[in-house]
């Protein structure tokens, strides 16, 4: 009876054993599948963590190998046309200078002529010392001067276009200007018109076109002027200086007017720079234009308000 017991006890525990590594087996199979040991035991892997990624060894990029390269090409907006290259424009050709005209005046000429060429050239500095009536070396070399500088066919002599330009630039000659007469402070030889010949007055002769500072009769100062054109005429009368204005710029036209002297409605004796550097060929807007700045500052010092101004043909 008790042989048998622990007999069938053995068979249990035996069975038990058996039993446990069986399972044993199992579950290291299991665990050898799914790739990990939990605790030195088969089991399932935990999950990597985050930190366990990061602290992995990153794959080294494969160098590149530089190719040949290759220019990007330019794109064209859908739905334009691309225009092509504008060619470069030619060079512009310089100006030729238009052969001379037929002979008028030349070296070896004489006369009246002769002696209005050089007053004329005399007038923008071109020509110097007294005119005669003879056309020498000095005349030659103020026309070739004049020429140059006008980019005419440089000759010496005087053609139709040199004759037109000066003629253009300057005045007509006066009496006292072809006989080497100075006007100076003893005045021009054309006569003073009788409301010059008392008090103190601006005599502007439109003949002569001069201006005479005369203080009872007798002159004190002259200077050449120009005048309005025939569309803006100065005016002629007796007239007096109403105010004076050594800075003055022209609310109409916004050109300097140094040292205006206004008698009439606007219209003042005043430099003009544009007299000086072009003559005769301009006009002013109906003003009295001095080129001689010295004279006219001169004159502006001795005139008072009130004093006369007589604008007149002699």
């Amino acid at each position: 009876m008790g042989g048998r017991r622990r007999a069938r006890q053995r068979r249990v525990v035996t069975g038990l054993v058996a039993l446990g590594l069986v399972l044993a087996t199992t579950a290291a199979g299991y665990a050898v599948t799914r790739g990990g040991l939990v605790d030195g035991l088969a089991g399932p892997r935990p999950a990597p963590s985050a930190a366990a990624d990061d602290e992995r060894p990153t794959a080294t990029p494969r160098p590149q190998v530089a190719g040949p390269s290759v220019r990007a090409r330019p794109t064209t907006p859908a739905g334009t046309t691309r225009r092509p290259a504008r060619a470069p424009l030619p060079a512009e050709r310089p100006r030729a200078t238009p052969p001379p005209g037929p002979r008028l005046l030349g070296p070896g000429d004489s006369g009246a002529e002769v002696r209005e060429l050089q007053s004329r050239l005399r007038q923008i500095a071109w020509f110097a010392g007294d005119v005669t009536d003879v056309y020498g070396s000095l005349t030659e070399q103020a026309v070739r001067g004049f020429q140059a500088k006008r980019e005419i066919a440089v000759t010496g002599w005087v053609d139709r276009r040199t004759l037109t330009r000066l003629e253009g630039m300057t005045r007509e000659p006066t009496a006292d200007e072809l006989a080497n007469r100075s006007p100076g402070d003893a005045g021009t030889s054309a006569p003073l018109d009788g409301r010059c010949l008392t008090g103190r007055a601006l005599c502007v002769d439109k003949t002569s076109s001069t201006l005479r500072w005369v203080v009872d009769g007798s002159v004190r100062r002259t200077v050449a002027v120009r005048f309005g054109s025939s569309y803006t005429p100065t005016r002629e009368g007796l007239f007096h200086v109403e105010s004076k204005s050594p800075d003055h710029v022209s609310s109409l036209y916004g050109s300097p007017m140094p040292y205006a002297m206004f008698f009439s409605r606007g219209q003042a004796v005043h430099y003009s720079s544009d007299f000086a550097a072009r003559g005769y060929a301009g006009a002013s807007h109906g003003c009295v234009n001095v080129r001689d700045l010295d004279g006219l500052r001169w004159i502006y010092d001795q005139v008072s308000l009130g004093d006369a101004v007589v604008v007149y043909w002699s």
